[in-house]
């Protein structure tokens, strides 16, 4: 590890040599310096030249509604694999399976799961409820090993929450571990990743005393309410045991936000839903996928790379770039399109949840720091094939900007050329015709929304109150709303803290249940 220092840089101040600094510093404001160039230049040139950001934003259009049947096509796709692999009788395609893959394994019930939930100031119905999912899984419990990973900043609380769920689960898997990750550790961020990295470390040294090899300990981060679907982790051992490098693969599940989705308001319900069709359409992008919240990896692969990072936000991001960047690029994410299902946004009343939805929203964001990480590194690393540094860079510099950008640029720049253009513009066949063509253009577009809608209802969990189902179809309107204000707002605010160099704390989603 000592050749890849780089591997566990935050911020460019954890670098001591100046030179490295500074460019390190250039990395992490070029993305909020770009995607704000994006929208100078939209408003520069609808009074410059209108005419020709009145053919850019006809040709955008365009763009978005091939882009929008493209995924389509793969939402869909992601979709009716995911309720397949649902439906899979997969301990019986274990049963039968033979092992080939190299690892130091004679039979899929070698296989253990280490299953770590960080908590903070959680209350202790949303802890028993994921406890309660987990007695459901249909993989044998003597194989499973649950860390409920708790914070001693929150020890009034979580001591009570532990000793119930000791008590009443202890007994009930092969091992249940209660750590406490202490306060104050000196470069650390206060976090998720700093409490699974000590939980982490903890559970090996549980493993290693109970001589388990660890090739065979797949190890699931989870959030405290994720509620494992009943064949996860059968499912999640087959693909273990049959992909090409089990020990250079992460494993990457469907989030779906249906734990409490009929007690959230419309905005929320909206936004979670779209949340999980994005997440969902990435299954069938993998050369592109990236782990992202709850997910799976080998317990191998973590201690190479010396555990998550404690002094960032984005962990679970981070740690797949970690495995990246040491394996030089012979690392991967297997999509296992399976669900696993958590909490949408909700809180006591409506402001407080809209204020949750933006800090959520601009945390996800946040995950942009993983661009002057993923730069520095390329530079660092000259083994990785420049053709994969370029196509991965690409996919995760334009994927930020577009986030910020794109829905302004959509719902606004097809007025923008009409109010700045002047009366010169005003008075052209093609300032009069933008509007209509535009309009045609994104009414297409947005037969997206019917896909959605559709979607939507088939993923909803029942109901009793059938009126509310009929309501919600009404719901996607808001769509335009949540696009710019809850997504591109806090997508743009992220990447202006880290071009300021304003660094960001962890901040804890809520999670109540009404």
């Amino acid at each position: 590890m000592e050749d890849k220092y780089y591997l566990k840089i935050a911020t460019a101040l954890d670098l001591k040599n100046k030179k490295e600094r500074q460019l390190y510093r250039f990395f992490e404001m070029f993305t909020g310096l770009a995607s704000l160039f994006v929208l100078f230049l939209a408003v520069f040139m609808s009074f410059k030249l209108p005419a020709w950001v009145a053919f850019f934003i006809i040709v955008y259009d365009v763009y978005w509604l091939f882009r929008t049947i493209y995924f389509y096509f793969h939402l869909k796709y992601g979709y009716d694999q995911m309720r397949k692999n649902e439906k899979e009788d997969w301990i019986s395609k274990l049963e039968t399976l033979k092992i080939k893959n190299g690892l130091n394994v004679d039979s899929w019930k070698d296989i253990y799961h280490l299953v770590i939930l960080p908590t903070y100031k959680e209350p202790f119905e949303i802890v028993k409820e994921t406890f309660e999912h987990l007695l459901k899984i249909d993989y044998p419990k003597d194989k499973i090993i649950v860390v409920l990973a708790c914070e001693e900043a929150d020890k009034e609380n979580a001591q009570i929450i532990s000793e119930k769920i000791k008590k009443e689960y202890g007994e009930k898997f092969f091992k249940l571990l209660i750590t406490w990750h202490p306060k104050g550790i000196e470069g650390e961020l206060a976090g998720h990743g700093s409490n699974d990295a000590w939980a982490g470390k903890r559970a090996k040294e549980l493993i290693d005393e109970l001589n388990i090899f660890h090739e065979r300990v797949i190890v699931s981060s989870f959030d405290i309410d994720a509620w494992v679907y009943p064949k996860y982790f059968s499912c999640l051992t087959y693909y273990y045991l049959t992909v090409e490098k089990p020990l250079r693969t992460s494993y990457q599940p469907i989030p779906l936000y249906l734990n409490n989705v009929w007690d959230v308001p419309s905005i929320s319900r909206v936004f979670s839903f779209a949340s999980t069709f994005w997440h969902t359409m990435n299954q069938e992008r993998p050369n592109s996928l990236v782990t992202f919240s709850s997910h799976s990896m080998s317990l191998k692969a973590l201690i190479d790379v010396g555990f998550k990072q404690t002094n960032v936000i984005s962990d679970d991001s981070r740690i797949f770039w970690q495995c990246f960047f040491y394996y030089n690029g012979d690392y991967r994410v297997q999509p296992l399109y399976y669900p696993i299902s958590m909490d949408a946004n909700c809180d006591k009343n409506l402001i407080t949840t809209l204020k949750n939805i933006y800090k959520q929203q601009k945390r996800w964001a946040y995950g942009v720091g993983e661009v002057p990480y993923f730069l520095f590194a390329c530079i660092k690393n000259k083994t990785i094939n420049w053709k994969k540094k370029l196509t991965m860079g690409f996919e995760l510099i334009e994927g930020h900007i577009s986030w910020a950008t794109s829905s302004i640029l959509i719902f606004l720049l097809g007025w923008l050329p009409l109010y700045l253009g002047g009366n010169d513009f005003g008075q052209t066949l093609l300032s009069h015709n933008l509007p209509k063509v535009t309009s045609k253009i994104l009414t297409v577009t947005m037969m997206g929304l019917v896909v959605s809608i559709y979607m939507s209802m088939l993923l909803l969990p029942k109901n009793p109150n059938k009126k509310k189902n009929i309501f919600m179809i009404f719901e996607w309107a808001l769509i335009p709303f949540v696009m710019i204000f809850f997504s591109a707002f806090p997508a743009l605010d992220a990447q202006i803290h880290w071009l300021r160099g304003k660094y960001m704390g962890f901040w804890v989603t809520p999670k109540t249940r009404k």
